[in-house]
């Protein structure tokens, strides 16, 4: 537990919104939180989340450890790409749930995480790791994860203002006309089955560029060079699905596969700005061996 002493540097200022500035390591809602929870005085006296500050005034903030929850930290293989006390970004394998859930309360990412990461400093007051994106349980490749408040935000934001850029490489079915273009077709839960998404009119936005990178098999599938411009859930797979190209071996939106045993979806690159100091980053994963070995069966030769 550890105690911060401010003075307040401007009036006007909401109390809980005045700690989150002055203290970038609490968003506002956890500084909401410690308010609510008696751990922040006011010139000795309890403070109100929405009460203003006046300059000079003297801000007690009591932050105590982040709580444990109620998941195990698990020895789960992860490849990691890189690493800091910030953000840790890995190569996620195909048939890895990233969220603990009904059905799946161990096994995931998150427990892999836990492990893998004992500088997590907490999100919001729990000691979790900071999702602040996803890939689906059969979708490979890159992944960024906060590893406390400050980092969790900046990335947030970034994602918000598209400023992260993601590319994948998708395997699907047939050729699209034209070879390069951009889909833009509003996605929505689907009406009769909630599992899945679908372009309905009304929905939320949603933007995908695609451009194909080869024609495989005399053009009965082609490996395309894929970038959701938005993020909305199973996007680039609905979207392939509604252009009549669905990925290959995506049961969902299309139909299984002999020649791979899931969606053959990769996260191949994730472009952002480190959280501390704003420095502009690339990585970079190669497509997986089951999705190599796909398009090997296909074309009868080696990806160079």
């Amino acid at each position: 537990m550890r105690t911060l002493e401010l003075t307040a540097d401007r009036g006007g200022e909401r109390l809980d919104t005045f700690i989150a500035r002055r203290c970038p390591e609490l968003s506002r809602s956890h500084a909401r939180r410690l308010i609510d929870d008696g751990l922040v005085s006011v010139n000795g006296r309890h403070g109100r989340p929405s009460e203003r500050v006046a300059a000079g005034l003297h801000v007690s903030v009591t932050i105590p450890p982040p709580q444990t929850i109620d998941l195990a930290p698990e020895d789960i293989p992860l490849t990691i790409i890189y690493q800091d006390s910030d953000i840790i970004v890995l190569d996620k394998p195909p048939g890895l749930t990233v969220h603990p859930a009904p059905g799946h309360p161990s096994g995931t990412l998150v427990n892999a995480l836990l492990a893998a990461c004992p500088d997590l400093r907490g999100i919001a007051g729990t000691l979790r790791p900071g999702i602040v994106h996803r890939l689906d349980k059969d979708t490979s490749g890159l992944m960024v994860v906060a590893k406390n408040d400050r980092a969790q935000r900046a990335l947030q934001q970034q994602l918000k203002d598209r400023e992260v850029h993601k590319t994948y490489l998708a395997l699907v079915r047939g050729v699209p006309k034209p070879r390069e273009g951009t889909i833009e077709a509003p996605l929505a839960r689907h009406p009769k089955n909630r599992k899945k998404m679908a372009v309905i009119a009304g929905g939320r936005e949603a933007i995908t560029r695609y451009r194909l990178r080869e024609e495989i098999a005399g053009g009965r599938y082609s490996l395309l060079e894929v970038e959701p411009i938005t993020g909305r859930t199973h996007q680039i797979r609905v979207h392939m699905s509604a252009l009549g190209h669905p990925v290959v071996g995506d049961a969902t939106y299309g139909r299984r596969s002999e020649i791979i045993a899931r969606q053959a979806l990769h996260a191949s690159k994730l472009a952002f700005a480190m959280p501390l100091g704003g420095r502009a980053v690339e990585f970079e994963s190669p497509l997986p061996h089951d999705i190599r070995e796909a398009i090997e069966r296909l074309r009868g030769e080696m990806i160079q």
